[in-house]
């Protein structure tokens, strides 16, 4: 008995094991028993000699070949006759209806099954020299819009994106925010980014570059981490190095996502990389349309390419090489960035150029007379640093960094007041750490969307203002809604006092730009929309993070606007040669000019901002105008 039991037992395991086959082993066993019902049929027929009236008795064979007709369609007894043979096909079309039902069914679950797993985005993908996207964040539009205008110039290009979400509302969202993707397809993926099984369903082993972005959520940065060093140290990983660009929001963690990275990473710092701007930005109008134009791929961008024709010369010699590009700096044999070097450093073959074009096509030496005026030529003059009193409307988590990086600016005697009325608000300001005697710095608890707050500041006495968004405490919409109340509420204060107000601000979501217009503020710095841009470019230049490193380090070269009347003459029209000699005769290069007309008044045209111009083409200056320069000071 107990024998009896076991054997039950082991036949019910080996039977529950085959089911576990899923689809295929259900339409095994229905397979199986159909066999058996037809060729038990087939053999009763046979041996018993049963068959239609008035015909010959089948053999097993032939009785076998019945049966299975009449399992396949049940109609085909309708002209059976003899009741004995009638019963046989009887049960024989019974049992064929249960299993074809059964059948069926089986196959409808198992193409079921099959559409879910498609859908949930596991299977392999087998591109090359696709871009790789990991993570998901609401800079993944912008960064995919940059990505389409630079892949238009490839062949069959691809963006794979991989995300903890579901594939179709990635694809869904994506349709709605990307508009014409022209010759690229996009390909999504659900998946853990940090699992080097699913890393390898997005195949990076070919990829041209990947892009990790900060995801939403809270420790977002170990994240990023997590998913480098799976790319960097899957056994399985290709000799070749990535091109990997990484975004990471706390720069402290930065030392640790290097360390993963190495070499083969990018790292994008996002609050930093905003912050700095913001900063840059206050203090100079106009100058987030310079960082837009370098960042965008729809107009000039910066490359870093190997130029033999100006090896042997000097840097000085070199930027007035060009008509249409623009020379800032070298890269060296170590692959380090130096921008604006000594004018008199002679380029070795080993430099690569740091160049401004509009395409890589179209960086060519100039032979032809640069037509310069060297009597237009302004001498040297220095302005005296005076301090300055900026204003802060509003909260978030780059308000220190922007403080910090706002008092490295300054002259001593310097005055900073932040307004806002965030949750730890008066917490973070007294954690500050900067020196009194460089920037004094106080704080007022304030609606900064209120009229009679904000005119208790007395606003029109600060020499700039910035506008930041409550992002930690609020929605992207709300917060750039209480932003815009608050841009308008400055307008009317400007009108009110007859005196223009320096406004920058900050906007999340780029889509609200349009309706800030309206409120006349010099600059908008569109925090997603930048890191979007950096990213992008980061994936396509392995030296781009670190020229943006150097461009917004005080210790290195930065962009300023100056007037142009303090370089050139601009009582006759000048060519950019002219103002390109008089920027290197002051250790500088000259970028380009903000031409200050009414035609350029508001952000449409790049506020008047024209990066790398023509420079044989002679233009007419007035005083307002300024000239965009690289600078150490």
């Amino acid at each position: 008995m107990k024998s009896r039991q076991n054997l039950g037992a082991r036949l019910r395991y080996e039977f529950d094991k085959s089911m576990a086959g899923g689809a295929i082993a259900l339409i095994g066993w229905l397979a199986l028993i159909s066999l058996v019902v037809i060729m038990f049929a087939g053999a009763i027929l046979a041996l018993t000699g049963i068959a239609p009236d008035g015909a010959e008795p089948l053999g097993f064979i032939e009785g076998t070949w019945e049966s299975l007709m009449r399992t396949f369609d049940a109609g085909t007894m309708g002209g059976d006759q003899g009741w004995s043979f009638r019963g046989i096909m009887l049960l024989v079309t019974i049992a064929g209806i249960f299993v074809f039902s059964a059948l069926i069914g089986v196959i409808s679950s198992g193409l079921e099954e099959k559409l879910d797993e498609l859908r949930k985005g596991r299977s392999q993908v087998l591109e090359k020299e696709h871009t790789v996207i990991l993570n998901w964040s609401p800079s993944i539009f912008d960064v995919i819009a940059e990505l389409i205008i630079a892949n238009q110039s490839r062949r069959r290009p691809r963006i794979v994106i991989m995300a903890n979400k579901d594939k179709v509302e990635m694809e869904d969202e994506i349709a709605a925010k990307v508009g014409d993707r022209k010759n690229t397809k996009i390909i999504c993926r659900s998946g853990d980014p940090t699992d080097l099984y699913d890393l390898s369903i997005v195949n990076p082993q070919t990829s041209r570059s990947i892009i990790v972005l900060s995801p939403e959520g809270e420790d977002a940065d170990s994240q990023v981490i997590k998913t480098v060093l799976a790319l960097v140290n899957d056994p399985n990983r290709r000799p070749d190095k990535y091109m990997i660009a990484a975004e990471i929001r706390d720069a402290s963690n930065a030392d640790v996502a290097r360390i993963v990275g190495g070499a083969e990473m990018q790292l994008v710092l996002a609050d930093d990389l905003i912050s700095r701007i913001v900063v840059h930005t206050s203090r100079q109008a106009g100058l987030s349309a310079v960082y837009s134009e370098l960042l965008d791929f729809d107009g000039c961008e910066i490359y870093t390419i190997g130029q033999p024709a100006i090896v042997g010369k000097s840097f000085g010699n070199a930027v007035l090489s060009y008509e249409n590009s623009t020379l800032i700096g070298l890269r060296d044999e170590s692959g380090a960035i130096h921008l604006n070097p000594n004018p008199n450093q002679v380029i070795l073959a080993s430099d690569q150029a740091v160049i401004i074009s509009e395409d890589d096509g179209a960086i060519k030496t100039w032979s032809g007379d640069m037509g310069i005026d060297k009597g237009a030529i302004k001498p040297i003059v220095k302005r005296p640093v005076t301090a300055e009193k900026t204003l802060i409307l509003g909260w978030n988590r780059r308000g220190p960094i922007i403080a910090s990086e706002l008092a490295r600016y300054v002259a001593p005697g310097s005055r900073l007041t932040i307004a806002a009325d965030t949750p730890e608000f008066e917490a973070e300001i007294a954690s500050l750490k900067l020196d009194p005697a460089n920037l004094v710095v106080e704080h007022h608890v304030i609606d900064t969307s209120s009229r009679p707050a904000l005119d208790a500041l007395d606003v029109p006495s600060y020499n700039h203002v910035l506008v930041l968004g409550y992002s930690d405490t609020m929605l992207a919409q709300s917060a750039d809604t209480r932003t815009l109340i608050t841009l308008l509420q400055l307008r009317k204060i400007s009108e009110t006092a007859g005196k223009h107000i320096s406004v920058v601000s900050e906007m999340i979501d780029v889509r609200n730009r349009e309706l800030a217009e309206v409120t006349r503020a010099e600059d908008f710095v569109v925090s997603n929309k930048l890191v979007s841009l950096m990213l992008a470019q980061a994936s396509e230049n392995e030296s781009m993070a670190a020229i943006f490193d150097e461009l917004l380090d005080e210790a290195g070269s930065e962009i300023y606007m100056r007037p142009m009347s303090d370089y050139v003459d601009i009582s006759k029209p000048i060519n950019f040669f002219t103002v390109a000699l008089s920027a290197l005769r002051r250790g500088e290069v000259a970028l380009g000019y903000r031409r200050q007309r009414a035609d350029d008044a508001d952000h449409r045209n790049l506020g008047g901002v024209v990066v790398n111009p023509n420079r044989t083409e002679p233009i007419t200056y007035t005083e307002a105008d300024m000239v965009i320069v690289l600078a150490q000071d």
